[in-house]
């Protein structure tokens, strides 16, 4: 079938929060294209042997994205969401322009440029690729992204997966809010945790979290999965618990850790550690700020190229 597609424009700084802007109101798939080169790493997961030749990254990026029909209410949230994006980031003349594709799989076509990966010692991988017999003994997490957030490949994902082993203990009770594909949930119990609570405000993720339980043998008993905001839905807040949660996860923008935290507070025991990503490295500092505003014991800040990921305890 012919899809509408988009081509916005906007800046390399502001492309990963621009992407993640669209996925959050029902984009399914982003493609980005730029002129920054690949990295050594980049081109071996993508086995490319030889880096090609780019122009020099002037600083601007296109982003496309697909729908079946002219959705002009996503459009116009789209347009929202950029226009208070100004608030803290670059992100360019964000003009879209619009055609139509060939009769092209363009939803499935990623899938040739998504290959097994490690985080450390954890292997993931797509069900397509086989795992080789070197890599039996390692912790694998088999992950098909689909729809949603979070293959692991983002800088934000493997700065939460490094803090989860650090500070997930044997039978703890984990809260991960904006789980997208399940990453973080699944690895959490792999990791020794004896039960999960995710939350998304999109249904694609939650389906996309079902799906890849059942890929990695996981039961609806050990993680379960709810759509809604947690912000401001005193239901779902109710739901998902208070005083219970030995960690919570939030691996989220800036601009939604701030009215988020202390929601979390209220979910996590005393002594309970939090651990947030999705922070561009601008912001940093009212993160770290706005925790210990909040009483937080500020732990550790780490970071991954322009991403950090702030880790609290809850007082006692």
């Amino acid at each position: 079938m012919k899809w509408k597609k988009y081509r916005l424009k906007t800046t390399t700084q502001a492309e990963d929060i621009v992407s993640s802007i669209l996925i959050d109101l029902g984009v399914e798939g982003v493609e980005i294209e730029d002129k920054i080169p690949l990295s050594q790493a980049d081109a071996e997961r993508m086995f490319v042997d030889i880096l090609p030749k780019v122009e020099v990254d002037d600083g601007v990026a296109y982003l496309n994205f697909y729908l079946e029909e002219v959705d002009e209410e996503l459009l116009r949230n789209i347009a929202i969401e950029l226009q208070q994006a100004r608030a803290y980031v670059d992100v360019g003349d964000c003009t879209i322009e619009s055609s139509e594709t060939e009769d092209i799989d363009w939803i499935n076509n990623w899938k040739q440029y998504f290959h097994q990966f490690y985080i450390d010692e954890v292997l993931i991988t797509p069900s397509w690729e086989p795992v080789q017999e070197v890599d039996k003994e390692k912790l694998v997490v088999q992950i098909d992204p689909g729809t949603a957030f979070g293959t692991g490949l983002h800088e934000t994902t493997r700065l939460c997966v490094r803090q989860l082993k650090k500070y997930v203990k044997q039978g703890d009770e984990v809260l991960d809010v904006g789980c997208g594909s399940g990453i973080l949930g699944m690895l959490a119990l792999k990791f020794g945790a004896r039960y999960v609570v995710g939350t998304d405000l999109d249904p694609c993720a939650i389906e996309a979290t079902h799906e890849n339980m059942k890929r990695n043998d996981i039961a609806t008993t050990d993680y379960e999965v709810m759509i809604g905001n947690v912000i401001d839905d005193i239901a779902v807040q109710d739901k998902v618990g208070y005083n219970r949660y030995d960690l919570v996860l939030a691996n989220i923008l800036a601009e939604v850790l701030m009215p988020l935290t202390p929601v979390i507070l209220r979910t996590l025991k005393a002594g309970g550690i939090y651990i947030t990503s999705g922070i561009i490295a601008e912001k940093e500092s009212v993160i770290t700020q706005m925790i210990q505003a909040e009483g937080l014991e500020l732990l550790e800040v780490t970071r991954e190229g322009e991403w950090v990921s702030v880790t609290a305890r809850k007082r006692r």
